[in-house]
């Protein structure tokens, strides 16, 4: 034991004492967090820049109501105010029909609108008031450079909409103007459950965030990923080099294979516990700070800390065996992926997981021992909760699997550590492992 703690503590020093371990503790979040961090500081962020758009009414019942809508909407939208910025104004141009050469006239706006000189043009077709007909005549055609993803065209579908709704309702001898209200719609508040709190008083429900929905899930798998990365890739070319280097052969002059793997593998939880100390301390100090110490509840972060240390040291056996099979960094650069996909598959499978954290691929998923530190994590971090007893068996699975990884990736290390010459494939390291 003494000499496998000695192991673990050159590794660990190693680590933690280079510049590059204080940069990457500070830098990892970023980096993770970029899209979030961009998105949070552009979210109300838009181009003021007037929108010139042409509209070309076929039916000949929506225009007038669209420039009424865009005069309105530019009145109480294009006037910065604190806290709200400026929006663009929406300028209509109403543009007649041409009948008889329709394609022309599609030309000509496609031209202007290439030439900036509109942002875009609609088109609204001859029988969109009663669009039970020929689709061809019944559509609703937005034109823009990026027509996808303009928020233009958003705007413009609901009043068109809105103006046809009120048209049918007028030929139904319907006066809309006597129900100022007859459009208005309700939005589903988030709320969670009722309560009743040690006194059997009802408690409200409580308001419900998706940001709050979105966001401890997600920050537990981004931190559970880098933990992976800080205390486990790093075993993979860390024991190449040794072995390319023949700092191996020294060492283990001193020390068996196995003792020098348990050791690499010790300090790679040990630097894993570390950065996870920094960043859960903070974390928590940051929600306490904001009031949100409810978003995180206390629990969750025993049972991070139990996967974490499981997770590192089944992936750090799996590097390191992949580590001794290698003779060079090209070697090392071409089996990375192999131990990389079982990490990168939990982070495609964010969203459904969180929507729906008790359906059965969620949970089936997070059965698996090697997709379990992210994504029990995630569904331990949704509002909902989930069942006591998955997290438990969950657990049992991973110290199975963990074992089983170490034993086999100490035969393959035993193996591979002093074997020069023979490239990593799959079927040798089988052999390895199955042999020792």
């Amino acid at each position: 034991m003494r000499k496998i703690l000695m192991v673990a503590r050159r590794d660990y020093l190693a680590t933690v004492r280079t510049k590059g371990f204080i940069i990457g503790l500070v830098l990892a979040p970023v980096l993770m967090s970029g899209s979030l961090i961009i998105m949070a500081i552009f979210r109300d962020r838009t181009d003021p820049r007037d929108r010139r758009v042409a509209v070309v009414d076929r039916s000949g019942v929506v225009a007038e109501a669209l420039v009424r809508a865009a005069a309105e909407r530019n009145a109480r939208d294009t006037v910065a105010a604190p806290g709200r910025p400026r929006q663009a104004a929406y300028l209509l141009e109403v543009v007649r029909p041409n009948d008889r050469d329709p394609m022309l006239q599609r030309l000509l706006l496609s031209d202007r609108v290439r030439a900036k000189e509109l942002h875009a043009f609609v088109e609204v077709g001859p029988h969109a008031l009663h669009p039970l007909g020929d689709t061809a005549t019944t559509h609703l055609a937005y034109h823009s450079q990026n027509a996808a993803l303009d928020e233009t065209r958003g705007w413009i579908a609901g009043e068109v909409n809105a103006a046809l709704r009120r048209e049918r309702l007028l030929e139904a001898g319907i006066d809309t103007t006597r129900m100022p209200d007859l459009f208005a719609s309700l939005a589903g508040m988030p709320l969670g459950l009722y309560t009743r709190d040690a006194t059997g008083r009802i408690t409200d429900a409580p308001k419900r965030d998706e940001r709050a929905a979105i966001f401890p899930p997600m920050a537990m798998m981004l931190l559970m990923f880098m933990m992976l990365m800080w205390g486990a890739m790093p075993q993979l070319s860390a024991t190449m080099q040794e072995k390319s280097q023949r700092i191996a052969e020294v060492v283990l002059g001193s020390v068996r294979p196995v003792e020098f793997m348990a050791g690499k593998l010790l300090g790679g939880v040990a630097v894993s516990l570390t950065a996870s100390a920094v960043y859960v301390g903070l974390g928590l100090y940051a929600l306490t700070v904001l009031g949100l110490s409810g978003l995180m509840p206390l629990a969750i972060v025993g049972w991070f800390l139990a996967y974490m240390l499981l997770a590192v040291a089944m992936y750090g056996a799996l590097f390191a065996a992949l580590g001794a099979a290698c003779n060079d960094p090209i070697e090392a650069q071409s089996v990375s992926f192999l131990g990389m996909l079982p990490m990168i598959i939990p982070t495609f499978l964010l969203l459904p997981v969180v929507m729906q954290p008790n359906g059965g691929f969620a949970t089936g998923m997070s059965l698996v021992p090697l997709w379990t530190p992210m994504l029990m994590l995630m569904r331990l971090a949704t509002p909902g909760g989930i069942p006591a007893w998955q997290p438990w068996v969950a657990l049992v699975g991973m110290v199975a699997t963990t074992l089983l990884f170490v034993w086999a990736g100490g035969r393959v290390f035993r193996v591979a550590i002093l074997t020069q010459g023979t490239p990593p494939k799959l079927k040798t390291l089988l052999r390895w492992a199955i042999r020792g």
